[in-house]
């Protein structure tokens, strides 16, 4: 099974400081406008996931035996972006001023790989979990791991 989200080094390392400080978090995928097409980071239930956002994965970030960094978009922006892998990254600079880890003097960054036509099949075979289908209990099979960016 592949992650719909994963994370670089950088963004792990960053989400660990974060969590220690403002608790569980959670990204949403901002799909323009102010925010740019930034993923916002939240402390974990200070933003509304609505019942048709999809879940893109669960990273395998945090205190061990948490329960992971859910990553959410809407469903329309899923509907774009459903054949891309979402690689969560740190950069500098300042990104948006409701995300977490604004103040830090950095801001997390969006990348994306195209899944192959291999990981394309499978995923079609996976049911896509809503934000409703989340409150009721389901999760993803595998969470998002630390990637290495090709350069």
């Amino acid at each position: 099974m592949i992650a719909g989200a994963v994370m670089t080094a950088a963004a792990a390392d960053l989400l660990a400081r974060l969590q220690e400080r403002h608790g569980p978090v959670m990204f949403h995928q901002s799909g323009g406008c102010c925010d740019g097409s930034s993923p916002m980071c939240y402390p974990r239930g200070d933003f509304v996931v609505g019942d048709r956002d999809v879940l893109l994965g669960v990273l395998d970030a945090g205190p061990e035996g948490s329960d992971g960094v859910p990553v959410w978009i809407s469903g329309p922006q899923y509907q774009a972006w459903k054949h891309t892998q979402l690689v969560i990254d740190v950069v500098p600079g300042r990104g948006g001023g409701f995300s977490v880890e604004a103040p830090e003097g950095v801001r997390f960054l969006s990348r994306g790989r195209i899944f192959t036509d291999d990981e394309r099949a499978e995923l079609a075979t996976t049911p896509v979990i809503t934000g409703a289908a989340y409150e009721l209990g389901e999760r993803p099979s595998v969470r998002g791991q630390v990637v290495a960016l090709d350069t």
